[in-house]
């Protein structure tokens, strides 16, 4: 009867481990896995959130405790969630806290859509195209690259994107472990990164709306889906230029020569057939087409989505950049799909969309209770509280400007080991910590871009990652004794440079007071 390692899956016989031979990397990885193990369920996690600040809320607002916001006349009371007034209010908003939630219409839409891309084949299909052709000597390099777009295709990225990295290494004849590990670590560390955009940014930015509506300095604020896009492009190229590095000069080296085992699966080909390549070419001119009749509405002189005055921002085109992203994605899929048959009536559409749905229905129940969170911080005027109060205790500390960045990112990032869901993440320090640094005079899509350093760069750490262990036993094929530690000692290559190197480019925004994205400045303006 085989023994199990760390990650319950079997380990090599003879290759058993025992609790002496432990280095220190396992029993690291070991207690962060029990103590991210003790954590509730995030639907859990919010529904505990919700009665505690309902109980903080009642006691300060009987207490009668108000906050003066720094910068205006205004006073605000803390009401209580317990009280005549309170029950009223949630009575009242039950529903209307959920169905007016900014990020759940946004990430659904995308998901309908994305989601057919994905089941007709046209993603994968994309990524072997791109893929397929690279030179052996750039290869690292496409793949980091395509890794930092690849959350667009959400959690698949993390299922798709290692094993065909591994074939095309392999095929080149380069380390498949190393294609494997690396394109892994580049999707996980780099996964709030890109010049693509999804329903993760649809994601961030609701949940970014509700978090500086506290404050009247939001007022005025134009928060859209691109508010971080010039920073996360720029970031995308850059960390794929590290990733790159990485997987050809640190982590491919340390793997030594490769010599494939008698029973190791035979390299697979990479390449598209004839109507792949045609569904592609087909689906890029399509695409293309759209894509320049939204820039004619947009571009020309009194054009229909300019904004008042004329103006490229704010315009109708950057507030509804989801229904535009939902239309480039659904012609795509419905072109694809239908050139290579894997659509073939109706009915198959809708099948691949309802089906993308059904995948979110515990994101949905997670958001229904983290929407009551938000509101009740908002309502309450618990948020004003805890984000004054966290921008005295940083001022009293001396830790302000990019000192108070830096230290927020290095935050989440230790967070992220234990609760490892973006959205969970970000719902629970948004609502204190945008608010926070809005007091300070720094911007919500500043507040936002940092979160997606630390919201990505330790993914790869954790052994609450489920794909740590789908990526292990993928591994093994290649390297049948390999282990959890082994593992993560080469994933965690990626992690400090990752963050330093995404640090030290939000510091140069910082510094050189660059926009974001459209509209979107370091500071409040």
């Amino acid at each position: 009867m085989s023994s199990s390692s760390l990650t319950g899956l079997p380990t090599p016989e003879g290759r058993t481990p025992d609790r002496e031979r432990r280095g220190v990397l396992d029993r690291v990885l070991a207690l962060i896995e029990r103590a991210g193990n003790t954590l509730p369920n995030p639907i859990v996690l919010f529904a505990a959130l919700f009665l505690l600040l309902g109980i903080v809320s009642t006691a300060l607002a009987l207490a009668h405790v108000a906050v003066d916001v720094p910068g205006t006349d205004d006073t605000k009371a803390i009401t209580g969630l317990f009280t005549g007034e309170g029950l009223r209010w949630l009575v009242e908003n039950l529903i209307p806290n959920f169905a007016t939630f900014p990020p759940i219409g946004a990430v659904l839409v995308l998901i309908m859509v994305v989601g057919l891309c994905e089941r007709t084949g046209l993603l994968e299909a994309a990524m072997r195209a791109t893929l397929a052709r690279v030179p052996r000597a750039t290869l690292p390099y496409a793949v980091a690259l395509i890794a930092s777009q690849a959350h667009m295709m959400s959690d698949v990225a993390a299922i798709v994107l290692p094993p065909l990295a591994a074939l095309v290494f392999k095929n080149a004849g380069r380390h498949p472990a190393a294609g494997l590990i690396g394109g892994f670590a580049c999707v996980t560390a780099g996964y709030a990164a890109g010049f693509t955009i999804g329903s993760l940014d649809a994601l961030y930015v609701g949940i970014t709306q509700q978090a500086a509506a506290v404050l009247p300095a939001a007022d005025g604020l134009d928060i859209h889906l691109l508010i971080n896009y010039f920073f996360t492009a720029s970031s995308s190229v850059a960390l794929a230029l590290l990733g790159g590095f990485l997987i050809s000069r640190v982590l491919e080296p340390r793997l030594g020569p490769y010599e494939s085992a008698d029973d190791e699966p035979v390299g697979q080909d990479t390449s598209l057939t004839l109507v792949q390549r045609r569904g592609l070419l087909l689906t890029g001119i399509v695409v293309v087409v759209y894509l320049g009749a939204v820039l004619a509405l947009w571009l020309p002189p009194g054009a229909p989505l300019r904004g008042d005055g004329g103006a490229y921002v704010p315009s109708p085109l950057l507030s509804g950049i989801v229904p535009v992203l939902f239309g480039a994605f659904l012609l795509a899929g419905l072109t694809y799909g239908i050139t290579v048959k894997t659509l073939t009536s109706t009915e198959d559409a809708v099948t691949a969309v309802t089906d993308s749905v059904k995948t979110m229905s515990g994101y949905i129940v997670m958001m229904f209770v983290a929407a009551q969170v938000i509101a009740l911080f908002t309502w309450s005027n618990v948020a004003v509280l805890l984000a004054v109060k966290a921008a005295a205790v940083f001022n009293s500390l001396g830790v302000t400007g990019f000192w108070a960045i830096m230290a927020f990112v290095l935050l989440v990032a230790c967070l992220n080991l234990f609760i490892l869901s973006g959205s969970a993440l970000w719902s629970l320090v948004g609502p204190v910590f945008i608010p926070a640094f809005m007091l300070m005079g720094m911007s919500p899509a500043l507040s936002q871009a940092a979160f997606r350093i630390g919201d990505s760069a330790t993914g790869v750490l954790t052994p609450m990652n489920p794909y740590v262990f789908l990526v292990l036993a993928m591994l093994r094929e290649y390297e049948p004794e390999a282990r959890l530690g082994t593992l993560i000692s080469r994933l965690a290559i990626f992690a400090g440079p990752f963050l330093v190197l995404w640090l030290a480019i939000l510091g140069v925004f910082y510094g050189f007071d660059l926009p974001l994205g459209p509209g979107a400045h370091i500071g409040l303006r």
